[in-house]
């Protein structure tokens, strides 16, 4: 083997060999660890979490519109030192489910001029308010309570929607890093190569082997490279400031990407993703994005059901079982009933209802609405589950036949290097091999990152977001 023979077959084991290492020191960052650091600190992460929180708060203001409520009243007149009348009054009213109220109290009246109305003295009466029309099977206390109750569920479900949209930007940030490392990485290994063979070939100029010509194609395919180099570290810098936007500590402090941290490049290599459309089509319903419309419609329908009443007369009965003193009841038969109660009812219709039939076809068109988008919403979703199915099986195509190519590309360049080594081939076509070479590299990196942020879009569609 001649000297200019062994230089060059140095050379092309160097073109074989994968780039070096960096640092030991330098610090993995995988994509499970990074969605997690996302996934418990991110503020929008935060912020979905509270979404639960303030659908229970509201569940439990709506409870409270069926607290027990205390009432007392306590009012005197004294003129010229005359007692005209004191007046005293306590009530516990006690609102049911049923919306039926019932209400326990008593009056203690005195003086010389108290309304004829009042009972001298002290009384005391047990009593109901049942609405006999509108508010009977739903009025607005009940309305807000099962809206706040479907709200706390659909509260879950729009957790889990923001979760996804933020989960699926990190991917895609994630992968970019990714991608963006690799290409540089690549870059690197190749501005080593032709600064290794541009040594080479200096050599071989200084001992008559090689024209000066091609010392300048070595050191134009040197620049080349370097321009290159410089253009992806630029890139890379980029992606690793968006990175960044998902960085977030325990204490709620955004950081920037470390220095010595480095993506799992690895992971470009894992398995190919199996898309199975059939069960995305039975799991597409539990997309918390259609769990979230369909719980609208399942408030506007109690909306409905109330604007309903609102058509009805307002009749309410009011009945008291009146006692002396302080709830003596004694003797409770039909003549007790018959001599010691005070009843009423109070009707309101307003004759034209423009108001409650206005807001009735409102409510009705918001469902229709709600329910148009619902519909929208789902075949959508489906049609992207359709169209991420496709695109990935010909990414997984693509992926193979440029895999194929970059290894016919390589072993070109390796035959290429060896006859310009032994003096049957020019540096012009070697460097034109080379850079075939870099450029399937360079596209197989971009498919694999295409490749992952697919997977990423399709798991969004069907709602399996992690």
């Amino acid at each position: 083997m001649t000297k200019k023979t062994a230089i060059y077959f140095l050379l092309l084991l160097g073109l074989c060999t994968p780039g070096k290492p960096y640092a030991q020191d330098r610090m993995l960052l995988t994509e499970q660890s990074f969605i997690e650091q996302v996934k418990s600190f991110h503020p929008l992460a935060i912020e979905a979490g509270l979404t639960p929180q303030k659908a229970a708060a509201d569940l439990l203001a709506a409870r409270g519109n069926f607290d027990p409520q205390l009432d007392y009243s306590n009012m005197n007149k004294t003129l010229d030192g005359t007692a005209y009348y004191r007046y005293r009054q306590a009530e516990l009213k006690l609102p049911t489910a049923a919306g039926v109220t019932v209400k326990a109290g008593f009056e203690n009246s005195s003086g010389q001029y108290i309304n004829p109305e009042l009972t001298q003295g002290v009384a005391s009466y047990l009593g109901v308010e049942v609405p006999l029309l509108n508010g009977l099977l739903l009025d607005k206390k009940r309305a807000a309570l099962q809206q706040a109750c479907i709200f706390r569920e659909q509260s879950e479900a729009d957790r889990q929607a923001m979760l996804n949209d933020l989960f699926l930007k990190a991917y895609a940030a994630y992968w970019d890093w990714a991608g963006a490392y690799e290409v540089y990485r690549i870059y690197n290994y190749f501005l080593d190569v032709s600064s290794q063979r541009m040594r080479l070939v200096n050599i071989s100029f200084r001992n008559g082997e090689r024209s000066m010509g091609d010392t300048v194609e070595a050191f134009a395919q040197w620049q080349s490279f370097h321009l290159l180099q410089l253009e992806a570290l630029q890139q890379y810098n980029i992606k690793s400031l968006e990175l960044s936007n998902y960085l977030w500590t325990k204490e709620g402090s955004p950081y920037l990407l470390p220095p010595g941290w480095l993506p799992d490049t690895l992971a470009l290599l894992q398995s190919v993703f199996v898309p199975d459309s059939a069960l995305a089509a039975q799991r597409l319903e539990d997309h918390p994005l259609l769990q979230s419309a369909r719980y609208k419609l399942d408030r506007l329908g109690v909306e409905k059901r109330y604007k309903f009443q609102q058509l009805l007369p307002t009749v309410l009965l009011k009945a008291n079982l009146l006692s002396k003193e302080y709830f003596t009841y004694k003797g409770l038969d039909a003549a007790y009933f018959n001599n010691n109660y005070k009843w009423g009812i109070q009707v309101n219709f307003p004759l034209l209802l423009r108001q409650a039939r206005g807001e009735y076809r409102a409510t009705r068109i918001k469902i229709q609405e709600a329910d148009l988008a619902l519909q929208q919403k789902r075949w959508e979703l489906s049609n992207k589950i359709r169209q991420y199915t496709t695109e990935l099986g010909l990414l997984q195509e693509q992926l193979f036949n440029t895999s194929s190519m970059q290894q016919s590309y390589r072993s070109l360049l390796r035959l290429e290097d060896l006859k310009f080594g032994q003096g049957e081939s020019s540096l012009f076509l070697v460097n034109s091999r080379e850079n075939k070479l870099l450029e399937a590299q360079k596209k197989l990196i971009d498919l694999r990152i295409k490749y992952l942020k697919t997977v990423a879009y399709w798991k969004w569609s069907a709602g399996w977001m992690e």
